[in-house]
Formats: C-alpha cells, structure tokens, sequence
C-alpha cells in the first residue's frame, strides 16, 4: 500500500484503519469543509460589497459645544456637488468617518438641504460618546478632514401628513441629540404655520444638556410650540418633567387622530411607546413618520 506523505491524507488513512470508524464521519467531514467554505465566501463577497462604497474627503469648518455632550460640527462640502445633491429632505444621515480609523459614525444631517446647496456644508450634531468614532470627531478641529458617504434614507415622508388643511394636527418627539433631523425638518418647513396645532415635546436630561435653545424663538414663529421636558432638571425649573410620552398624556392634549401627523425621533423606548399610545388612540400607523 502506498501513503503519501501529508499530514492531511495521513490523518485520514489513519481514520480509516481505526476500529471505531463509521462512514457518517466522513459525511459529517465534507458537510464541515462545505459549510466553512461557503461561510468564508458569505464573508469575502460582504468585504467586497463593503469595499464598493464611496468616501469623499472633506475639512471641517466647525466644532463647537452646542450643550454638555454634544458639539455642533460644520463639513465643508463646498467641492462636492455629488454629494451635496445626494441630500434631498429632511431626515436623512450619511455614515461619517476619520481617515485613519475604520469604524464610521451613522450621522443625521442637521442642517435643511436648501443649506447644503446654497452654502455648501453639512451640519450635525453630535453626541460624544466615550471611545467611539463620534468622540474622536468632536475633539477635531477647524480644517481636519473626514471622510463622508452620500447622503442614505427616506428621510421625514412629509408627503404622508400633507396637505395641512388634511392634517392640521403634527405632534412631534424628540429626545437628546435626535433633535438634529427635526431641526432639518422645522427649518425646511412643513406648513407648520397653516396647521392649527404644531407641537415639539423636546426631551433632555437638563438645560445643559438640551441643544438649540437658541433656535426655540425662530422655531416658534413658524408655528411649531416648543414644549422643553427635563428628566433630571434642578429645582428652579418650573416647566415639563420626566419623560416626553409621560409629558404628553399630562397635557390631555385634544385631536382628531384621523387628521393628525406624528414625526418622532430619539431614543427607542421613547419612540416605541409614543407609537404605541397614538396606534391606540386611533393615530393611522403610516402617518407615524420616521426618519429610518
């Protein structure tokens, strides 16, 4: 009998000479390299799939602290008429990344997109959070460059809740950094002033903590009702406390829930359970509007 020399066939005339030998090994054998090679060629056509994707460089032209943890970031994208016709409504994000780090950041695109065409940046907020990508960008600078995706998603689909004379009712959540796609939304307008009922219940830990104070007075002359709801706030504060799904009921707010819109953004919990208390209250699903 001849044995060639490799480890591998040697293991296996080995294998078949022993006593307790059963065919089903064999099977269990080929089913094993089967399975290994088709799960190497899943990952190897996922790294090519990846690779496909295009990042455009640009510098910053902005980072300032918009409150405690979260910063207002400028991109200048100024030379990137791509990708600045790649935003088309409010609501959408753009995966973000440093030249030298691997892992991006999923970023809501703060500014409207009239912004990004007639001044050529993108702007975000940002929530720096520790040992992540976004931590590494809100310590940058003015002129260092990211890397940038087009623009991704649906966005806000305003068309479901139009025309306002249909919907004069739009309740709004948001919470922490998820006021970024709202303020796209606010300052792009949505007929907030032809609606006889507009509200933002804006959640946050604290004041400091709460970005676009600032904005509160331009936001409201357009028609949108700010409602600020603190979770922790000090005891000065006399306004709205705890959660904005518990702010909301306490208001016994008053509407027709066939002709009322809802756009939320923020934390799950938060948007699971105002979902599920307008679902009940008889608010249609479809004009239950995220921006994902």
């Amino acid at each position: 009998m001849t044995i060639s020399l490799t480890s591998s066939s040697l293991h296996l005339s080995n294998l078949r000479l022993d006593a307790h030998y059963h065919p089903s090994m064999s099977i269990l054998r080929r089913f094993n390299v089967r399975t290994l090679n088709r799960r190497n060629f899943n990952i190897a056509a996922a790294a090519v799939r990846q690779d496909t994707t295009v990042w455009t460089q640009a510098p910053l032209s902005t980072v300032d602290q918009a409150a405690e943890s979260l910063f207002h970031i400028k991109v200048d994208v100024s030379d990137s008429p791509d990708l600045i016709s790649s935003h088309t409504r409010p609501g959408q994000y753009l995966q973000l990344r440093l030249p030298d780090t691997e892992k991006p950041s999923f970023l809501a695109i703060a500014s409207p997109p009239l912004i990004s065409s007639s001044k050529g940046v993108f702007e975000f907020l940002v929530k720096s959070v520790s040992g992540s990508t976004a931590e590494l960008l809100c310590k940058l600078g003015k002129g260092d460059v990211v890397e940038l995706t087009p623009v991704m998603g649906k966005g806000f689909e305003i068309e479901q809740i139009e025309p306002p004379e249909k919907f004069p009712t739009v309740l709004i959540f948001a919470t922490g950094s998820g006021i970024s796609p709202i303020r796209s939304l606010i300052e792009s307008g949505f007929s907030a002033n032809k609606r006889s009922d507009v509200r933002l219940y804006y959640g946050a830990r604290s004041l400091q903590r709460m970005a676009y104070q600032d904005r509160f007075k331009d936001w409201e002359a357009t028609g949108v009702k700010i409602v600020p709801v603190l979770s922790q706030p000090d005891d000065a504060w006399k306004g709205e406390r705890g959660y904005v799904q518990n702010a909301f009921v306490r208001a016994h707010q008053k509407f027709d829930p066939l002709s009322t819109g809802v756009l939320l953004c923020g934390q799950r919990q938060m948007t699971e359970e105002v979902a599920s208390l307008l679902t009940a209250a008889g608010v249609l699903n479809e004009k239950i509007l995220k921006n994902f």
